[in-house]
């Protein structure tokens, strides 16, 4: 699947800037998500390097014979009747392993929204692991690996320099893009 995303995005004229880090495990953090295509870009990155994500499903997606396969894609399957518990099985899934990245897509959805979803911040905070943002620049068909973010404890100040790197990134659907901010962010200081 990788070798084939990454066939894609040649034949397509995408190019990929940046560099995983050297760190063994981290929050890939990607966006904007506007678009399916979305996943194979990074799947198309993730070939690139020849590196392997795991992602968070719905535990339900991990029963039968499809269970084998979405655990096998690096899916970590999560109990969505409580939600309370998502910063802390993700935590033991990182805490668990010895390489691990983990991509979230901080909008939960396609389309606009409000605010970004806060949990990427608080899996980085808890696991200990540096937030690594990777943009998807539709118009100019350019994927960015940016500089590991280590979560300093000012939310403030962590989603500033996220703001930094995202600023005039448009989607692969240009005017679906999420405004880079928590919901939380005026909260939490």
């Amino acid at each position: 699947m990788y070798w084939l995303a990454k066939t894609y995005l040649r034949l397509r004229g995408w190019r990929i800037e940046g560099s995983f880090p050297s760190d063994p495990k981290f929050v890939a953090l990607g966006a904007p998500h506007t678009s399916n295509l979305d996943f194979i870009v990074f799947l198309g990155v993730l070939g690139h390097f020849g590196r392997r994500a795991s992602y968070i499903g719905k535990d339900s997606l991990f029963w039968g014979p499809l269970g084998w396969l979405m655990r096998k894609l690096g899916g970590i399957p999560v109990h969505r009747n409580h939600p309370e518990g998502l910063v802390e099985q993700v935590s033991a899934a990182f805490e668990q392993s010895d390489t691990m990245i983990l991509v979230i897509a901080p909008e939960g959805t396609r389309s606009r929204a409000a605010a970004w979803k806060s949990g990427f911040y608080r899996i980085a905070e808890a696991s200990g692991v540096p937030i690594v943002p990777a943009s998807v620049n539709g118009p100019d068909r350019v994927a960015t690996i940016g500089p590991p973010i280590r979560v300093s404890g000012s939310i403030t100040d962590d989603m500033n320099r996220l703001r930094a790197f995202f600023e005039g990134v448009e989607g692969i659907r240009p005017g679906n893009e999420t405004p880079i901010r928590l919901t939380e962010e005026h909260q939490a200081e």
